[in-house]
């Protein structure tokens, strides 16, 4: 057995481990046998009640985390390793359902989402019938239906409890947790929502029983209790508050319709977790750790990094309303296709961040970087506005990223269908432009690619002058075997080339504030992200140690009777915090020092003039930068006006044994190529959907 594959097997028997300790935590057996001896040897002065819940709970998943992060760093990325291994994956991520609510559903996700399903129903079940078993009154006059009403108020917040154990791991974009089952953070996006939903169901529910039982038991003033001893009420009853309008805001119909609102009203979830944590309390804290922790490390290493402006070199603008950012970029930076780039502008707004596919191949494009983005909503258009009708010699932009797979998994397949409609080609830029520097390599076998491009207008045919890079684009693409089927589906005739607008490009001004982009911990980001994670943990342990011994126990004598409940659970998030920018801070601004030292930064002191080049895409055009390996795109492109295609029969009449079909564009575009897929009709075809939503 190799060493990857052993590491692979320990990971899956510690995160085994640590899902069975939740199967059992409901059960009579863990709170009557396991707990009681945990508690003895584990809850000690230093931890007093933590000790159980950090050694069972916390200690797995953020080993997991630690260690995931060098196993990706000393992993290798040689083609044949990076196949086999998303080869695995590739047949659990085939749809097998497709609903409007729920979205593409693979096999993946329905594997995922019946065990956690079973582990709700299992915890509900155990839950009620150890607390009906042994049935707590509460008050002499309380009567037995009274007191299930509240057994069962407290078991739907345990459930919850369960959801937010899982809920922060996919929204962490740089996690090992992830990479290691072969998800990213955009594609597991959905699971964060379904989370989402369901924990607050179970709170809501939660809240309305206990309001219920306690006016049927005339306790109303219960409602405003901050217990000294016990969980605070009025802390979860304003945590569900909070909870409330995230929701509410979150539900598709009003996100797309109202995203700002959706988007500001989300950032609430900061005052959320602290009233939530002071509810819940120090102990119920430490079992939904590790999301929250490595979810803080990942949100405090972006504000840094957000913190410096990216180097924008320029602006190509398109007359569909498309324009692609170029940006500088550190020579050691590596990202794989289809990763993603969040961007913000803050002549725009300071606040919001908006994801975008990275365009450019890091290994033809050494120090560019590009993001295309489609003039959508009112951000980007006025960004659009902004670029094409001012005269900006300078732009301050602040990114996050890059994000993205941890492999080039597609490159396996021995044919690729990309099927996109609008703005979605963007994703298969990268795809394409890989596939053209894999190409030069001798024993690379160079797969056969089919492109389908759905467009609204001609003007739209523009954006596939953005297949190629300014610059660097090998002669023998020609060599390629490669088909762009474009579809213009509004109109009917071939409009004539004289009237297409010209696509311009703008240069800008660097400033000595701008700097390339580059990883956030450096060239080597996994193995420096495991020591912060690892030693941010174990400084927390530490101090928490430190505290509790010499401060909290003096007091208390783990008692739990003296010492305030809800000042414990603060101190764990004010230690956590403390550590967490400690160690990242420390980390962060000592790799950029490096970095800064062992990089040449490249000063541009001459601007280069606007230049503008007329379109390719229509007989009898011409082109002021005429070229091979445009005039090769150009041939190997057929237009169809006034159509669309025909999906079901595009994909059907492919023979290849073994094709990847990529998807990326309008939802009902997505679903109708992922019920092809889906249909067994036909096996050799392999659907992967590219898309922030479901």
């Amino acid at each position: 057995m190799s060493s990857h594959a052993m590491m692979r097997m320990i990971f899956l028997v510690v995160f085994l481990g640590w899902l069975m300790i939740w199967v059992m935590l409901p059960t009579k057996l863990y709170k009557n046998t396991w707990k009681p001896k945990l508690d003895s040897k584990l809850n000690s002065t230093y931890f007093a009640a933590q000790g159980t819940n950090l050694l069972v709970f916390s200690f797995p998943m953020m080993f997991i985390a630690a260690f995931g992060c060098a196993y990706l760093h000393f992993q290798k990325k040689s083609r044949a390793s990076n196949s086999k291994s998303s080869g695995a994956v590739a047949f659990l991520k085939r749809p097998v359902l497709v609903m409007a609510p729920l979205g593409i559903v693979s096999a993946l996700d329905l594997i995922f989402s019946a065990m956690f399903i079973a582990l709700m129903i299992w915890s509900l079940a155990n839950y009620l019938y150890v607390s009906f078993g042994h049935l707590h009154m509460d008050g002499d006059g309380e009567k037995i239906w009274q007191a299930k009403i509240r057994s069962v108020s407290l078991t739907l917040g345990y459930i919850g409890n369960i959801c937010w154990a899982f809920l922060f791991f996919p929204v962490t974009r740089a996690s090992s947790l992830l990479p290691l089952v072969g998800l990213t953070s955009e594609s597991s996006i959905k699971y964060h929502i379904w989370l989402g939903h369901v924990s607050n169901i179970l709170f809501v529910a939660h809240a309305i029983g206990f309001i219920i039982y306690w006016a049927m038991t005339d306790q109303m003033a219960e409602m405003i209790e901050w217990s000294k001893t016990y969980v605070s009420n009025v802390a979860g009853v304003i945590a569900i508050v909070i909870a409330i309008p995230m929701w509410v805001t979150s539900l598709p119909r009003f996100r797309r319709k109202m995203f700002e609102v959706f988007f500001y009203t989300h950032h609430l979830y900061l005052l959320y977790m602290v009233f939530y944590v002071l509810h819940v309390g120090d102990a119920h804290f430490c079992m939904i750790l590790p999301g929250i922790f490595l979810f803080l490390i990942d949100r405090f290493l972006r504000f840094l990094q957000s913190g410096h402006r990216a180097r924008l070199l320029s602006a190509r603008v398109l007359p569909c309303g498309v324009v692609e950012l170029n940006f500088s970029k550190a020579p050691g930076l590596y990202y794989n296709p289809t990763s993603v780039l969040f961007v913000n502008v803050p002549r725009i707004s300071k606040l919001q961040w908006h994801p975008f596919t990275i365009a450019s191949n890091c290994n033809m494009e050494q120090d560019k970087l590009s993001v295309i983005i489609k003039n959508g909503g009112s951000w980007s258009q006025k960004l659009y506005q902004e670029i094409s009708s001012s005269n900006l010699d300078h732009l301050e932009i602040s990114t996050e990223g890059p994000y993205g797979p941890h492999s080039d998994h597609f490159l396996r397949h021995e044919s690729l269908v990309l099927v996109c409609g609008g703005s979605g080609i963007t994703p298969f830029i990268s795809i394409i432009r890989e596939i053209i520097f894999q190409s030069q390599k001798p024993d690379f076998k160079v797969p056969r690619v089919v492109m389908i491009c759905a467009f609204k207008n001609s003007a739209d045919l523009a954006m596939l002058d953005l297949l190629l890079p300014i610059s660097g684009t090998p002669a023998q693409i020609s060599q390629l075997q490669f088909q762009i089927e474009a579809y213009i589906t509004r109109e009917k005739d071939q409009p004539n080339a004289d009237t297409q607008k010209p696509l311009q490009t703008i240069w800008f001004k660097p400033s000595l504030l701008d700097s390339p982009i580059s990883a956030t911990l450096g060239p080597n980001s996994w193995l420096w992200l495991g020591a912060v994670v690892s030693s941010s943990f174990i400084m927390f342990l530490l101090l928490l140690g430190i505290v509790t011994r010499y401060y909290v126990y003096p007091i208390d004598h783990n008692t739990g009777k003296i010492y305030h409940f809800s000042y414990r659970a603060l101190w764990d998030m004010f230690l956590v915090c403390a550590c967490i920018f400690l160690v990242s801070s420390l980390v962060f601004f000592w790799r950029k020092k490096q970095n800064a030292m062992e990089m040449n930064q490249i000063q541009n002191t001459e601007v280069p003039t606007p230049t503008t080049t007329s379109g390719s895409w229509f007989c009898g055009a011409d082109r002021e930068l005429e070229s091979l390996p445009h005039q090769s795109l150009v041939q190997a492109t057929k237009v169809h006006f006034g159509s669309r295609p025909d999906l079901k029969k595009i994909l059907f009449d492919l023979k290849e044994s073994d094709i990847g079909v990529l998807a990326c564009g309008p939802r009902k575009m997505r679903h109708e190529v992922a019920k092809i897929c889906a249909s067994g009709l036909a096996e050799n075809l392999h659907f992967e959907s590219i898309s922030f939503t479901l």
